[in-house]
């Protein structure tokens, strides 16, 4: 419900076209999903790392970063998770109004949940990436001990052991992380990124 109905839209004179035009780049989201441990967030700082240093001006979204502020009240429930999606896909709407690009790391199990972002950014600025990995794999991986936690019960609704993944059905561009290089990864985005336009 909208609890703010008086509100009016102000339109700027600085829009976006402006910024990009700027920027010498169009702006966009770059949407990681896939399981913990799966490389999303080390392959989205890796990609932010290589963008940057082509001129390009980024921003990272990271869901542990995130969880310690914007989104520090919320609990791991479907909904809560849900919740934490929308704030996260309201906020990157804005980034990409500023003319970043902007890149996100996030489980997001839920594929309704990745259309209900997919909404609010625009699908025209929304890059799904898919970073698949076997969940035996990211059990070995577990950086966080958060795996063995949740197969001793300590954690509920944990994904890929007592909360459901669902793989994005069609995904803008799909990495096996546990066979691909992040450097193979790498040069996979920037290419897709110049074969759309987005960059130079």
């Amino acid at each position: 419900m909208d609890k703010s109905p008086n509100v009016v839209r102000h339109q700027p004179a600085v829009i976006r076209s402006r910024r990009e035009t700027l920027n010498g780049h169009r702006s966009v989201n770059l949407w990681f999903t896939g399981l913990s441990g799966s490389g999303k967030s080390t392959l989205a700082h890796a990609v932010e790392e290589r963008l940057h240093l082509m001129g390009c001006r980024t921003y990272v979204f990271d869901g542990d970063n995130v969880r310690h502020g914007l989104c520090r009240d919320l609990g791991f429930s479907p909904e809560d998770r849900s919740e934490n999606l929308r704030r996260i896909a309201e906020m990157v709407h804005l980034f990409i109004d500023t003319g970043v690009i902007a890149l996100t790391a996030f489980i997001s199990p839920l594929r309704a949940d990745r259309e209900k972002v997919r909404s609010i950014v625009g699908p025209e600025n929304f890059i799904e990436i898919y970073c698949s990995c076997p969940l035996e794999i990211c059990e070995q991986r577990d950086v966080k001990g958060l795996y063995q936690k949740a197969r001793r019960g300590e954690i509920s609704n944990y994904t890929g052991i007592s909360s459901p993944y669902e793989p994005p059905v069609a995904p803008d561009l799909t990495f096996d992380t546990n066979t691909q290089t992040v450097n193979e990864c790498i040069k996979t985005v920037v290419l897709y990124l110049k074969e759309m336009g987005i960059i130079i």
